[in-house]
């Protein structure tokens, strides 16, 4: 998995390329975490070029859910492709993630 970066004002957008799964996994938490260690708190998750999640995936996800709220900050995913999207279904993620259809949606959304 390839994590780009990039920001919108206060935003940090995370482009998420290939899988996210046990073995990726690790590499985003710590990333995510050193973010959140330097005081970023709203966060866009790009999932344009994901092409697989598995559950250690979702676990990294609402780890950052929990780490971003402590802090008062916001978390908001986008362009899931349909497949990433019925996994997010199925563990009831869907409730717990604001998902928006594009990675500009997301950064509107949190950027209001």
């Amino acid at each position: 998995m390839e994590i780009r970066e990039s920001k919108s004002g206060s935003l940090v957008i995370l482009e998420l390329h290939g899988r996210l799964d046990g073995s990726t996994s690790g590499t985003l938490e710590k990333y995510f975490l050193e973010l959140l260690n330097k005081g970023e708190k709203y966060f866009v998750f790009d999932f344009e070029q994901l092409d697989y999640i598995s559950s250690a995936g979702l676990r990294i996800l609402l780890l950052a859910a929990k780490k971003t709220k402590g802090t008062g900050g916001k978390i908001a995913l986008s362009s899931l492709k349909e497949h990433v999207k019925e996994v997010f279904d199925i563990a009831g993620f869907t409730a717990i993630f604001t998902i928006c259809s594009t990675c500009a949606d997301a950064v509107a959304l949190l950027n209001q």
